[in-house]
């Protein structure tokens, strides 16, 4: 026995080493800068034209600041609106497609193909992608000039300086970035699902609406939580889009204006200290958020 248990002990210590290249990079650039952001939100140090300011203690004094002009509620509510815009369009279509697909029933051809087409906008670069829809939904760009030619439009319409269409272009560009990404996601769950069920579903009459919701979704239930968690995340830190297609103003008069937009413009200006408030404020909202979908979907609670 104790030559086994030896045994075991050296085949272990080899996981122990593997394992030290991912700690070292998790601690070197996460867990470091992650103190040192929670450090630095507790100083003043920023740039007054040439003159370096601090960094002097100043303890709650940044997060006080934050919440007293009220300008991070402002832009907390707008990064949910663009979230939301983007996520429920993409995850309904994610699972309609991941269904389809997925379905061996249907004998689709050229399944691979629309699989890859699919994933394809998720390769785009976000700036690539931000110009693009510019260039579309500029005054003066084909869209404006195709509706006008139609009759829909009189004149050119404004979509960056109306708060519904600039969000809704940037909520359409997150989709279609993404949602291939989430339903090669669900597909790949939706095809770990025992083949028998379907079967037994079949024979007993059941039909694909009821085998969905009845069959496919709750045994999705875990795909799902990893794939609204991750998107929430996601959702928080969408920074590049509006940036780009805003020129980084957030306008029509900051509705498009995001948490990591604004904590960019702290760090633009050098106001490392608000900057630090900022994004401790945003990890824990995205930790309380997370838990939140944890504990409403039930993934929390463990079987005996």
């Amino acid at each position: 026995m104790k030559k086994k248990s030896s045994k075991a002990v050296r085949y272990n210590k080899w996981g122990y080493i593997f394992l030290i290249p991912f700690i070292l990079v998790y601690v070197v650039f996460q867990l470091i800068p992650l103190f040192n952001t929670i450090y630095n939100s507790f100083f003043e140090n920023y740039l007054s034209g040439l003159t370096q300011i601090g960094p002097n203690f100043v303890g709650l004094e940044n997060y006080k600041t934050l919440f007293t002009q009220g300008d991070i509620w402002i832009y907390a509510k707008n990064t949910m609106i663009l979230w939301i815009m983007c996520f429920v369009p993409q995850i309904i279509l994610s699972l309609l497609l991941g269904a389809w697909f997925s379905d061996v029933r249907l004998k689709l051809k050229g399944s691979r193909f629309f699989k890859t087409v699919i994933y394809l906008p998720n390769l785009i670069m976000a700036s690539a992608f931000s110009m693009l829809f510019f260039t579309l939904f500029s005054d003066g760009g084909p869209i404006n000039s195709l509706l006008m030619q139609i009759g829909i439009i009189s004149e050119p319409y404004k979509f960056l300086a109306n708060t519904g269409s600039a969000r809704g272009l940037i909520a359409l560009m997150n989709c279609l970035m993404w949602f291939g990404n989430t339903t090669i996601l669900l597909m790949a769950g939706m095809m770990g699902i025992d083949t028998s069920l379907f079967e037994a579903a079949e024979v007993d009459g059941a039909t694909s609406t009821q085998v969905f919701y009845k069959i496919t979704l709750p045994l999705l239930r875990p795909i799902l939580v990893y794939v609204v968690i991750t998107s929430l995340i996601g959702g928080l830190q969408l920074f590049d889009v509006p940036q780009i297609l805003t020129n980084g103003t957030g306008d029509p008069m900051r509705s498009t204006m995001t948490l990591i937009m604004f904590l960019n413009k702290h760090l633009y200006s050098k106001n490392y200290g608000m900057a630090g408030a900022v994004s401790v404020i945003l990890f824990i909202i995205t930790a309380i958020l997370s838990l939140i979908v944890f504990k409403v979907t039930g993934n929390d609670k463990r079987k005996a």
